[in-house]
This record gives structure tokens, sequence and C-alpha cells, in this order.
């Protein structure tokens, strides 16, 4: 069944007039003042989970301490130094809920597994406190009345919510052509492995700062590739889950379909924690009901054997070098590999046919004083503050504007792409795991679109960086519906096997050289030498 959001009230349609208050509110991205942090004692370019728990566990660092550690590398280089526009806003609360399961830890109790862990989420995801805008100034001062049901099951987990991503506007559904990572509220992404370079599909932001190391977590949405692109082009573990073992509630949608929300991290332990946190089953997100993994540890299914004896079907490249050694590497920790060819669907896609219906149903559930109602209400504030909201135009919020479900005929021909859209690609995939006898299908990304439009899980993990010019490279392990746990021990597996994972500051050094995250003793000259003022040259 689709998920779609019944709307809590009908509302007459309201536009907020002016830009001057959405500007206001993007401009306060950096949240309350933050004193200079102490050092602590952990590497937060590369610190994961494990990291955290035991520096957190021994007493040599606090959340609170923590969370101030990550505010300065934000600033440093998310806001100062490259400018790596990763964060759109702070948490506003996130030292005083540091200090509050700090105090929680002193007294003997613990949340759940990422108790005290700092978490950047997507900017499409509700968070009480702060306004949740898709990158859109026309939802620059948008509050949720409360946490998403997502948001909700990490604080459970003890995580603490600094801050949010930026992204490309509504999850790269504003317009045809607009590049990834840029959104009118936000500006422009940077990728930190190489900035000429995108930093790749919706969840740009998330992407980014994972790899920076600007939280020890992120989480991304995706409705086709906006996770395992940007996790890929920023050398993250990124799980596309089968729709429905997260809630979608709280979420500003595409597809109620194809959406989900998943892990980018920079271990697949971490995405498996992150995973088994975010996991639940929403009264009110209908495609949860089906879930069974809702208590599942996803961390118990890690493995260094976990390729041994399996087979798995794999789709030819001859374009990248990384993926090919890749396929050796499978083989050697004991994996058969079968080449496969992996079909789709000749249904024409639902997105513009739901974006309206979902997103409309979203907006409904806000608050009364929320500044826009409905997609129509968006287009119109676009309109009458066009330089600053449609550098790239909005043909894709017109055309599902166009869209009238309640027309019979409009009606029929979205259940039949949908429904034939989900039977085909559902179909091009189990069948060639049924016809092989696989476990899996390993791509070199080749596979994102299918298996977005199945709904069904897939786990990239990097895989190495390009001889001529460093650029990441990854994996895809595909599954068919709930094999979360499987591929992310293939990943495991393979990730244990190749330790190919690197930071961007090992790989594009020249990024952070004159930046506070890298101590002044390993500066060289141009950092102190080439000072530029207002007005003048080279001092």
């Amino acid at each position: 069944m689709p998920f779609i959001l019944s709307p809590s009230r009908p509302r007459a349609r309201r536009v907020t007039a002016g830009l001057a208050t959405g500007l206001l509110a993007a401009a306060v991205v950096a949240g309350p003042a933050v004193a200079a942090p102490k050092p602590i004692a952990l590497d937060l370019s590369t610190a994961g989970v494990a990291e955290v728990q035991a520096g957190l566990a021994s007493r040599s660092f606090t959340s609170e301490a923590l969370v101030q550690a990550y505010l300065e590398r934000i600033t440093a280089v998310s806001i100062n130094g490259p400018h790596l526009n990763a964060v759109r806003a702070i948490n506003p609360s996130a030292l005083a809920d540091a200090k509050a399961l700090d105090a929680e830890r002193k007294k003997g109790t613990l949340r759940g597994a990422l108790h005290g862990v700092p978490i950047l989420v997507k900017d499409n995801i509700d968070v009480a406190g702060m306004p949740t805008t898709a990158g859109s100034v026309a939802l620059a001062n948008s509050y949720p009345a409360a946490d998403a049901p997502l948001v909700t099951e990490l604080k459970k987990a003890g995580a603490i919510i600094i801050g949010k991503t930026n992204l490309t506007e509504f999850a790269n559904f504003m317009t045809n052509g607009m590049p990834a990572g840029y959104s009118s509220l936000g500006g422009q992404v940077l990728n930190p492995y190489d900035a000429s370079q995108t930093p790749s599909g919706s969840s740009a932001g998330s992407g980014s700062a994972g790899a920076a190391g600007l939280a020890t977590l992120t989480v991304g949405t995706e409705t086709s590739g906006s996770i395992l692109s940007p996790a890929r082009a920023n050398s993250l573990v990124g799980v596309k889950p089968t729709v429905g073992i997260a809630s979608r509630t709280g979420i500003i949608p595409i597809s109620a379909t194809q959406d989900t929300a998943g892990p980018m991290t920079k271990s697949v332990y971490d995405a498996a924690a992150l995973l088994t946190a975010m996991t639940s089953i929403d009264p009110e997100d209908p495609a949860t009901a089906a879930n069974p993994s809702d208590a599942a540890d996803f961390t118990a299914a890690l493995s260094d054997s976990a390729l041994v004896g399996k087979r798995l079907g794999f789709v030819a490249s001859t374009t990248d070098p990384v993926y090919t050694a890749s396929l050796d590497a499978l083989r050697a920790q004991g994996a058969t590999l079968v080449p496969v060819t992996v079909g789709g669907s000749t249904a024409p896609s639902i997105l513009t046919l739901e974006f309206e219906r979902d997103l409309n149903a979203y907006l409904s559930r806000l608050p009364e004083n929320a500044p826009m109602d409905t997609l129509s209400d968006i287009i119109t504030y676009n309109s009458a503050n066009a330089p600053a909201a449609l550098k790239f135009g909005q043909t894709l919020l017109t055309d599902s504007e166009a869209v009238d479900l309640d027309d019979p005929a409009q009606q029929a021909q979205y259940v039949a792409a949908r429904d034939t859209g989900l039977t085909q690609s559902r179909a091009a995939i189990d069948s060639v795991l049924a016809a092989n006898d696989l476990d899996a299908i390993v791509s070199n990304s080749g596979t994102t679109g299918v298996g977005a439009r199945a709904g069904y899980p897939s786990v990239i993990v990097p895989s190495g960086y390009s001889e001529a010019n460093r650029r990441p490279s990854g994996v895809v392990f595909l599954g068919t519906a709930w094999s979360e746990a499987s591929l992310l021990g293939f990943a495991y597996d393979f990730e244990q096997a190749t330790k190919a994972w690197q930071s961007p500051q090992n790989i594009n050094p020249s990024l952070f050289r004159c930046t506070s995250v890298v101590p002044v003793s390993e500066w060289d000259s141009s950092c102190t030498t080439t000072e530029v003022k207002p007005g003048k040259g080279k001092q």
C-alpha cells in the first residue's frame, strides 16, 4: 500500500509576503555562540561510533565537549575555510542535549548504542525547534510541531541531533538541470574530495558533512539515487533501505512509493548501528506495517567471513579499474561471481504524479502559522521572489501542479504506472536472484535506478580512488526486500578485506591545509605568508 499522509486539517491558501524573513532565517546557520573547545583525544576526521563510545565510556571527553568540537569543526570547514557549505543550520539545543546525556551517563543510564553520539540529518526531516526547509527560501520559516518519528527513534537511542545538512532543493525535484547540492536557501555544497566535482545526489550535504567529519553520523534520504550517489561521490557507506524499514512521517516527500531515509557513514559498522536505531513501525506510515526488522540489531550481522560460499551476480563494467579490482577482492573473500544483466521497468516515472499529493499532505500537518499550505503557494512565492528563489527555475514543481489525481483518467494512468513499475522492477531483481541462485547483486552503481523503483535495499561501500585523480569509487550490493542484514554483512566483509576508505584530508589535503582542523605544525609557508586583506594584495 502506498504511503500517503492523511491531512490533519484543511487550511486556506496563504502566501507569505516578501523575502526578508526567509533570508534572515537562512543567514542564521551558526546557532548559539560556541566557545572554542578544549582539544579532545579523538580524530574527528576518522572517528566512528566505536571510537566515540570508547572515549565517552572512559571519560576521556564528554558528549558536551564532543559536540563543541564538532561545532568548531563545522565552523572551520563548512562555514569558513574551504566553505564546504554542507551544514545549513545548527540545532540550538545541541549543547543542552549533550549535557543532559552526559548527566544520564554519569548516573549509569544509557539510552542505547548511540548514547551521546552527534548526528546531522538532512534538512527535509522534521526536528522540533528547527525549520524544515528542503533548501527552499519559501520554507525558511516553516517549523514543524514535533520531531519526525525517525528523529524520535534516534533520540531514543541516545543520539544528539546537532544540526541539519544542506541539500539539493526539494531533494532534487525542483527543476531539470539544477546542480547537485544547490538550494536557493542554502547555496552550493562542495565535495571535500574534489571541490571541482559534484557532491552528487540530493543528500549532497549529508555526504559532504559525513566525509569531512562534521558529525559522527549523517542521515540522508533517497527517492532514486540520492543516498547511493552522494555516498559514492563522497566516499561513504550509504544504505538505501527497503521502503518501509524506517518511518517517512515528518519528512518532506517526493514519492510515497519510493521515498526512504537511510544512513550515510564512514564505515559499515556505523551504518549498521545507525540503521538499527532508525528502524521502527509507524502507524502513520503504512509501509512500515510489514517491517520485520523493527527489533533487529544490524551490527550482529557483520562478519569478516560473510562472503565465504556466497553467490553474487555482478553487472559488468569496463570503465572503472577500481571496480574490476573490487570484483577480484570479492572472489578472494570466498564469493562466487556470476555475470548478470538486470533490467528495469517500461512504466513511466511516477514522481511527478505523486509529488503534489504527498507534499500537500506533509504541509497540511504543519502548525496553523506555517508559511506555506500547498505546492501552489510555494510556486506563487517563488515566482514573486524569483531573483532569490528561481536561479534554475521550477519546472518540476509546475509540472507536478498540473497533475490532477481527482480526474479519473489521470488517476487510472497513475495507478497503472505505479503498479506496473513496482511489479516489473521487483521481478527484474528477484528473477535474476532466483535464476542464478544468488545471494545478492553487485554493481558499479548500475542498479541504483531499478533498486529504487522496486523499493528494495542497496548498500554502497567505498572501494578505492581513481589513480588518475583520486576521485572516489564504490561497490553497490543490491538485494530483495528486507535483506539489509545480509547486504551489510557482505559490505562489511569487503570493507575489512580492502580497507579502502581514506578521509578527504588525506586524499585532498590542499582543501584543508590552512584550516584549523590541521595542526599549525603541519602548515606550510603558504598558510602564513599569503594572507590577503580587503582591498590589498598579498602581505
